[in-house]
């Protein structure tokens, strides 16, 4: 399975929820996540795609550390089957 079939779940899954999954680009910024993601009633979240058993590069560990550490949520998906349970976490929060 290719990261771009699990991105394509992901932004199928949230446009049924109603919300945007932005392709998230950040010039002068590297190490970004690849997607913002907004929910309804203004939930939020960063997600970095990768293929199954795929890791973050160091960069981008550390730039998910710095956005967690700003306080927003921030996730590594490298299943599909992760969508649904990280979609209703971030609804939930």
């Amino acid at each position: 399975m290719l990261e771009k079939y699990i991105e394509k779940k992901l932004v199928t899954a949230v446009k049924k929820m109603g919300g945007i999954a932005a392709k998230f680009v950040s010039p002068g910024l590297d190490g970004m996540p690849d997607r913002l993601l907004l929910l309804p009633h203004g939930k939020m979240a960063f997600a970095e795609l990768k293929a199954p058993g795929g890791k973050p590069r160091q960069l981008q560990i550390r730039r998910i550390k710095q956005l967690r550490k700003l306080g927003f949520a921030c996730y590594v998906i490298d299943d599909d089957e992760q969508i649904g349970g990280i979609l209703d976490e971030i609804q939930s929060s």
